[in-house]
This record gives C-alpha cells, structure tokens and sequence, in this order.
C-alpha cells in the first residue's frame, strides 16, 4: 500500500496552537500545526522530547482542547472522547482484576453489545493478537508484550475508525518490541484502521509508517514529513535494506540536528 492509493481525509489538524499558563507569562506545546492524515493511512509522529506529540494526541482524543485551531474527524469538529477513536498508552491501562477476555469485552459490555456477540467479537481479536491461550488469564500472568496485545485488541474489539498510540512499546525490551512493531502490522493489514502513532524511536516510526512525521520542539511545530513508500507487508529485510537506513538516518538528522534552529529556520512541508 503506498501513500498514492490513500486520498480520503481522515484526520485534518488545521492550524492548531496549544499553550499552558507558565508562571505570569504562557508555553507554547503546539504551534500552528496543520496535517491531513487520509482514511487507513499510518502515520507516525517522532520528535525530541517536548515537542507536543502527546499534546497533539490528547487534542486528537478529545482529551484537550486547542488554544486555537481546530482538529477535524471526517469533517467533524473533535469536541470530545469517542468511540470513534481507540487510544492506546505506554502504560497498558488494563484492569487488573478482569480476564484478558473480560478486558476486551469492557467496551463492548458498556456498549450493551449482546452477549454473545461480544464474546465472539472478543475472541476474534483475542486469537488475532495471538493471546487465545491466555484468554482466562489476570494481567499479572502475563508479560509486558502481551499485555500490550490485550491492550490492542480491546482497541480493536470496539471497532473504531481510528487508533491513537502514544508510544505504545516504549517500556519493552528492543526484541519485544521489535515483534510487537510485526505484530501490530500484521493486524492492521487484516482490520484497516486510520493509525497515528507516537514513537521515540527513529527505527519503529520508519519502519511502520506510510508517512513519518518529524516534530520540532519549543514551540511544538511540523518540521518534517518523510514519505516511506514500501509496500505492506514490511519485513527484516526491509529493515536491513539500504532504503530503510537512508529512511532513517534522514529521519534522524531531522529529529536530532534541530539544535539552535528556530521556527523561522524550519521548513514549510505540505504534510
């Protein structure tokens, strides 16, 4: 799937300023950021610490409000938390006194999704992540990586249009993650979703990505947009590929030779 075949707008930030009161004076998190990401594209979005990536998420979500600006959802302004939009953190947020079965029929269940359905909408995903085994399992029985499956599978199970991922393997060990990284590909190909993913790490953003957007710091603003054009499904030969390190190193000179650029300095991208 390359970046051509994807035209409908999905997600559409359109100007978008964020800033905290700091004392008598204001910070700016985001600063007039404007990005178009198309329906069941996966985006990626890395940056140095501080450059809003969260702040951009939340305001996503529906857990934040811009200062100005606005966010869209299929033409919609966001004005809220919705279904419509599955969020998945670094930290699994799993209930740790229901199943890995009962966590990912909470949503549904709120829902007042039908019984049976719901067990079966829940085992499809169950199996799909690769955790049909521990279905009956507490989340204490498992590791870091399958409680992430079951994070995502909840997500899924809902059926939203969207997920948000705010660095979702951040805490694993680099194998893990790197299985996972495989993992989550492998699913989106079979249940297509519009993704925005929040990373820290160059490798994963170019990796997953259609597009991998570079953010720079103080205040938050776009200052790259890389296009990885390689087919789905990726593989370790991707990974190992010439094209995947001259990907990422361009990537990581975005992110990591910012140092004494101000916003002026920075290129315009069409993102």
């Amino acid at each position: 799937m390359t970046t051509d075949a994807l035209t409908t707008t999905k997600i559409s930030v359109q100007g978008v300023t964020k800033t905290y009161p700091l004392g008598r004076e204001t910070f700016t998190a985001l600063d007039r950021v404007s990005l178009d990401i198309a329906d069941n594209e996966f985006v990626t979005v890395v940056g140095p610490s501080g450059c809003g990536k969260s702040t951009l998420m939340n305001i996503l979500a529906g857990l934040d409000e811009p200062t100005d600006g606005k966010a869209l959802v299929d033409s919609v302004q966001v004005s809220g938390p919705s279904p419509e939009r599955g969020v998945i953190f670094q930290q699994y947020a799993l209930f740790p006194w229901l199943t890995v079965r009962q966590n990912v029929e909470f949503g549904l269940r709120t829902a007042h999704v039908p019984r049976a359905e719901r067990r079966a909408r829940a085992q499809y995903f169950i199996e799909m992540v690769g955790l049909e085994q521990f279905a009956d399992a507490l989340p204490k029985m498992l590791s870091g990586g399958m409680r992430q499956r079951c994070a995502i599978a909840r997500a899924y199970a809902v059926d939203p249009s969207i997920l948000l991922m705010d660095e979702p393997f951040g805490a694993l060990d680099a194998l893990t993650r790197v299985k996972l990284q495989e993992q989550l590909l492998d699913t989106w190909s079979k249940e297509r979703r519009t993704v925005l993913f929040i990373t820290h790490d160059v490798d994963e953003a170019v990796f997953l990505a259609n597009r991998v957007i570079v953010m720079a710091a103080r205040p938050g603003r776009i200052y790259d947009v890389v296009e990885v054009d390689r087919p789905y499904p990726r593989t370790e030969e991707f990974r190992l590929s010439p094209e995947f390190a001259a990907l990422r190193n361009r990537v990581w000179h975005s992110v990591y030779h910012q140092a004494g650029r101000t916003a002026a300095d920075s290129p315009s991208p069409t993102a």
